[in-house]
Parts: C-alpha cells; structure tokens; sequence
C-alpha cells in the first residue's frame, strides 16, 4: 500500500472518529442542559420530564409493562413492514409487466398515495376489527402504495437500450425482468425498504394511537391522559432507538444484497 493510500485512509478515520465524538457531544450537552434547567426550575419537569426521571421510568420496566409494548409495537411493524413490502414489489412487477394495467391503476396510485392513511382508519376498523389486524392494515396501507410507485418507477427508468438489445437476442419479458429489470434496481428496493421503515412505523403508532390496548402509541396516548409525561418521553426514545436499529438492519442487508448483486448479476 502506498503511502498517499495509507495517509488517506488515516485521515478517513480520523475525520470519522471527529463526527461520532462530535455526535456524543451534542447528546452530552443536551441532556445534561436538559436536566439543569428541570433541576433549577427553569423549565417545569412535570411538563418537559427530565432524564433522571426517564431513567427512573426505564428502571421501572416490569411496573410499566414496558416490555409487553415494546414487543407489541415490535411485532406489528415487522410484520406490516415486510407484507407491505412483499405485496408492493409483486404488484409493481405486475404493472411493470402489463402497461395497459399500468396505465388503468396510475392515478389511482396518485390519488392514494396524496391520501392520509389516518383518515381510513375507522374504515379499516370497521373492515377488519378493533385490535391487531387494524394496526397492521393500517402500516401496509401507508407502505404499500409508496412501495409500488418506487418500485415501478425504478423498473420504468431502467436502462432502455439494454431492453432493446436484449430483445434482438430474442429475450422473454421473463428473462427481461430476472436478468435485467430486477438486478438494475437492486439500490431501488434498498431505497423502498429504508423509506418503508419509517411508514410502517408511522402506521402502526396511528394505529395504536386508535385502538390499541397495548404497543408504545397506547403508552404515548395514556401517558399524555394521565400527565405522566416521563412515560410518553421513553416510549418516544424507545420509538427512535427501534426506528435506528431497523435503518440499521437495512443497511446490513443493503450490503448483503449488492453483493449478492455483484457476484450473480455482473
């Protein structure tokens, strides 16, 4: 290796070790200024809670229950996640595969997809029932259509003149899809599924918001009824802490699948 090499590596590190120290110290100085002013009285901790009085809360797990609603709330975004995901992709290639369909459904696409998801929610529960399949209807339906419109606009976009000359070779719509279509939008899906995160998260505390008798949103909803502030302010950390861990998890798999992509497609 090159001593140019080596020195930009070095300063790769460094740069990257400057941003997380940075990272730490700004959570360091909010936290503690935080607690200070709720300490001096400046702000009213009752209504702002503090973060001694969220480690308390979180010291608490069994009294809270807060287990029990986190595994809630984890179980019904995992699963409206990947359906969301799963139907989206089938229904994109479908259209993908028939232009006359994709042309029928296109603005009905548009017209969902402006929607507020929240505003079906009594329709769903009315469809559905109160309880868990109205929270996990509710995630597919505010990732489902974002799903199919990202998806199919990136099988649209694909390389057109690589379409063609796959078509003198006398190439299938199948072989089409397989070997060209779907290995072009491999960053596509990645991008579908870091964006759908945060959606099917998004409908399922709507949906807890509604209906739910147990899930982070029942915590944040009854919380914020009761006054117990320093309750709605873990769920809230324990909501973005899920949030990171699942943008994390997608990242893993992003680079499990570009390079799945790069050995078996390229």
């Amino acid at each position: 290796m090159s001593e140019e090499r080596k020195k930009y590596l070095k300063r790769q590190k460094v740069d990257k070790i400057l941003v997380l120290g940075s990272q730490i110290l700004v959570l360091v100085t909010f936290l503690g200024l935080w607690e200070t002013l709720a300490n001096k009285g400046v702000i009213d901790s009752f209504i702002t809670s503090s973060p001694s009085r969220i480690i308390k809360t979180f010291a608490n797990f069994s009294s809270n229950n807060l287990f029990l609603h986190i595994r809630v709330t984890v179980y019904e975004t995992l699963l409206g996640f990947g359906i969301g995901i799963a139907l989206g992709t089938v229904i994109a290639i479908i259209l993908w595969w028939s232009k006359y369909l994709s042309k029928v459904f296109e603005p009905y696409l548009v017209v969902l997809n402006g929607l507020p998801k929240v505003a079906l929610g009594p329709i769903i529960i009315i469809w559905v029932g109160a309880g868990t399949k109205a929270i996990i209807v509710m995630a597919i339906a505010i990732s489902l259509i974002v799903t199919i419109l990202e998806i199919l606009n990136g099988f649209l976009n694909t390389d057109k003149e690589l379409i063609k000359m796959a078509k003198t070779f006398n190439a299938n719509k199948f072989q089409i899809l397989t070997k060209i279509v779907i290995p072009a939008n491999l960053s596509t899906f990645i991008n579908s599924l870091k964006i759908n995160i945060g959606l099917s998260l998004v409908g399922v505390i709507s949906g807890e918001f509604l209906i739910s008798k147990a899930g982070l949103g029942y915590l944040i909803t009854y919380g914020g009824q009761v006054f117990k502030l320093d309750l709605v302010m873990s769920s809230i950390i324990i909501l973005g802490v899920f949030a990171g861990l699942m943008y994390g998890a997608v990242a893993l798999l992003e680079k499990v699948i570009l390079n799945y992509g790069r050995h078996h497609f390229y």
